[in-house]
């Protein structure tokens, strides 16, 4: 089975593993995702991840991060930027997501980063998603 939308479909299995209440999910490991694993776990989305070897391939196993009351750390994640319509924005125009509570997460010349960091550095690209 191919995937036409990694990013997409690494959102997504997050979204069902934390939806269900899973411990940790894995995801088919590419340098991409891993910064994107990377940038959730900097800004307390996720607990942790870490890049296995499965096989042939990686894996990158996340572990979720739920409240006390067994409630997912993350509402929601929205895919932004897809293969049919990509999303770019430049530094002034970056969105706050939800007044700012939200993160917009944003692949930069610099790297994958927040939306704030992406303000504060003055560089924009392509907003990825949404996580709120």
């Amino acid at each position: 089975m191919t995937v036409t939308d990694p990013i997409a479909d690494m959102l997504t299995r997050i979204r069902n593993a934390a939806s269900v209440g899973h411990e940790s999910v894995e995801i088919p490991a590419s340098k991409l995702k891993t910064e994107l694993a990377r940038v959730l776990k900097e800004e307390g989305y996720i607990s942790d991840y870490e890049v296995k070897a499965s096989g042939k391939f990686n894996v990158i196993s996340i572990t979720l991060k739920y409240d006390e009351k067994k409630k997912s750390v993350i509402t929601k994640l929205a895919r932004v930027s897809t293969p049919g319509l990509r999303t770019y924005s430049k530094s002034k125009n970056l969105q706050k997501v939800l007044g700012g509570l939200g993160i917009a997460i944003v692949s930069t010349s610099k790297g994958l980063m927040t939306d704030r960091k992406a303000r504060k550095e003055n560089v924009g690209g392509e907003v990825l998603c949404y996580v709120y």
